[in-house]
């Protein structure tokens, strides 16, 4: 099974607590409660990652609820694997990644969407993220 990044717990925590504020300001919803259990494990091992296989049903009914949010795939439509690269530069995926997207799990996704984002070498994280920001801004580069 593929390991859970915290900060993908973190992220799907704060998700809910937008989705489901807490009406006395103090008590969370379940799906807070429930994701706060590992995530706080996670903090007290100083660890980074834990196994899908290790929440609990409600953490992981929480956690996929907030990976649907998400975008799937990180092809910016870009594919140099399809050239012969064995990484691709538009989306960073290995070739391998690439053709079995479909297959992966989501827990596999985000690992993958993790190691590229940190990596930050993809077009998807520079070329083009500078162009987009330019172009909110109202001015084209």
């Amino acid at each position: 099974m593929a390991g859970i990044h915290i900060s993908d717990l973190e992220s799907a925590i704060n998700w809910w607590r937008e989705r489901s504020p807490s009406a006395d300001g103090v008590t969370a919803c379940p799906e807070v409660v429930a994701l706060g259990e590992p995530y706080a494990l996670l903090v007290y091992r100083q660890a980074s990652e834990m196994d899908e296989a290790a929440l609990s049903p409600a953490a992981l009914a929480a956690w996929l609820a907030w990976y649907d949010s998400t975008p799937d795939a990180p092809c910016i439509a870009i594919c140099s694997t399809a050239q012969g690269d064995p990484t691709c530069k538009g989306c960073g995926r290995t070739e391998d990644e690439v053709q079995n997207w479909p297959m992966l799990s989501p827990a596999e996704k985000r690992q993958v969407w993790h190691r590229i984002t940190l990596e930050g070498t993809a077009w998807r994280f520079n070329r083009y993220a500078e162009r987009a920001g330019a172009t909110d801004q109202g001015t084209a580069r």
